[in-house]
């Protein structure tokens, strides 16, 4: 079940970059769009090209074992009878059927962040200390897992408590109604994330006036996007990746960028970035997500359904699981679930990759900075591999890659520019 916090909070900070591309020449015989694409994406050589591909081809792997890792920690649960021991225990604290799930909730997140604990520290500091993305030091970076266990704590048991209740009311329909309970449990926390999480992690403050803001804020007034505070988040002290969104639900609406895109980057650089940013909320891509995740998760909620039960006929004694309305079958759910959202992993990557793409063409409209957006995705190739073959960015790249998004950048200079120029790119460096 801790998985499925992972995809609510997935879902939750869902929002991205760039593309695709035909290798078109422009009518213009000076400007040729492939040429003009390679002169940026050939900035990316040697060293740093190597560098770049190897961190992202070490992410496919770690799909997998991130997945194998969840399994055997939810079988180590199930077959040492921790968790009918974590059941036995809810049960001698409280005889309210309805809250022994949210008590049994506390210790499987606790046990779960213990034993996922050396995979969490490889993954997330060291391999990302390697790379050179890591800005943090140990101390500081765990003491953000702490938060992250804190917020799981809290969220975690409320979201199981709701979906046993769910489970016991209607046992053979319960995984429609859970879907429901999940929908909201994600509305909820888009609604107050930016307000009452994110600023958890980072300090937000209003941007300072100048031209950039004006520029920002004159993009938003074309589409009605609340302007009034526009925030800049300290995420340098934690790495040096570009990030900006816009972010929240009806009165918690805010545009929100890092400091590393105002110190790394030019003005027609944060202007596409935003410009892209903006793309997302006009084209509805939250609401969107949502309808689409939770056909997802409704399919994957049936699985359970299916599974579960006759799983628990078969093993249930040596676990000492009951049935499917008692909570220590939660390790069960949450292991075939796993599962299911590994397989499902392409459809994710494309669901994201396709309105990162409609918001990219919305960014390259409304910013027109066809090279500040060209120069941003070769930004990302710090840590995104640049040129993969179409079926590696299909099935592993949740936003188009920097190769498509540079040849996006560059046929629509070529179809919207009055005689386009070539440029030599050169460093990426701010001066």
């Amino acid at each position: 079940m801790s998985r499925l916090l992972l995809f609510l909070i997935a879902a939750m900070l869902i929002a991205g970059l760039p593309a695709e591309m035909l290798f078109a020449q422009s009518g213009s015989t000076a400007f040729n769009v492939e040429q003009a694409s390679r002169a940026y994406i050939d900035t990316l050589q040697g060293a740093e090209l190597e560098k770049s591909n190897s961190y992202f081809e070490g992410g496919y792997w770690l799909i997998l074992w991130a997945a194998l890792v969840g399994v055997l920690v939810d079988l180590l649960i199930l077959k040492s009878r921790f968790s009918a021991r974590f059941r036995d225990w809810a049960e001698r604290v409280t005889s309210r059927i309805w809250l022994q799930p949210a008590l049994y909730a506390l210790p499987y997140v606790l046990a779960g962040f213990l034993l996922t604990l050396p995979w969490t520290i490889y993954t997330g500091f060291f391999r990302e200390q390697q790379y050179g993305l890591l800005n943090q030091s140990f101390g500081a970076w765990f003491g953000e897992q702490m938060i992250g266990l804190l917020i799981s704590l809290i969220i975690v048991p409320l979201l199981i408590m709701a979906i046993f209740a769910v489970i016991r009311r209607a046992p053979k329909t319960w995984w429609i109604w859970g879907t429901g309970v999940i929908s909201i449990f994600l509305f909820i926390g888009m609604l107050l994330g930016p307000v009452f999480i994110s600023p958890l992690f980072n300090d937000y403050n209003d941007m300072e006036e100048g031209p950039m803001r004006d520029r920002i804020v004159a993009m938003a007034a074309q589409y009605d996007i609340p302007a009034d505070h526009i925030y800049v988040f300290d995420q340098s002290k934690q790495h040096k990746r570009i990030s900006a969104n816009v972010s929240g639900i009806g009165p918690t609406i805010r545009i929100s960028l890092n400091d590393n895109l105002l110190e790394r980057t030019d003005p027609e650089e944060v202007a596409a970035v935003m410009g892209h940013e903006l793309g997302h909320y006009v084209l509805g891509h939250t609401w969107r997500t949502v309808f689409i995740l939770t056909l997802i998760m409704a399919f994957g909620l049936f699985i359970v359904a299916r599974f579960a039960p006759r799983l628990i006929e078969r093993h249930g004694a040596k676990w000492g699981v009951r049935n499917i309305s008692d909570p220590a079958a939660i390790p069960l759910l949450s292991l075939i679930l796993t599962l299911y959202f590994f397989a499902a992993t392409p459809a994710f990557n494309s669901l994201i990759r396709i309105n990162e793409s409609d918001a990219d063409r919305f960014g390259l409209d409304t910013a027109k900075e066809p090279d500040g957006f060209a120069k941003v995705a070769m930004r990302l190739s710090e840590y995104r591999k640049i040129e993969p073959g179409p079926v590696e960015e299909m099935l592993f790249f949740d936003h188009p890659s920097g190769a498509t998004r540079v040849r996006m950048a560059m046929q629509w200079k070529a179809d919207n520019v009055e005689n386009p120029q070539m440029l030599e790119p050169g460093t990426l460096e701010k001066e």
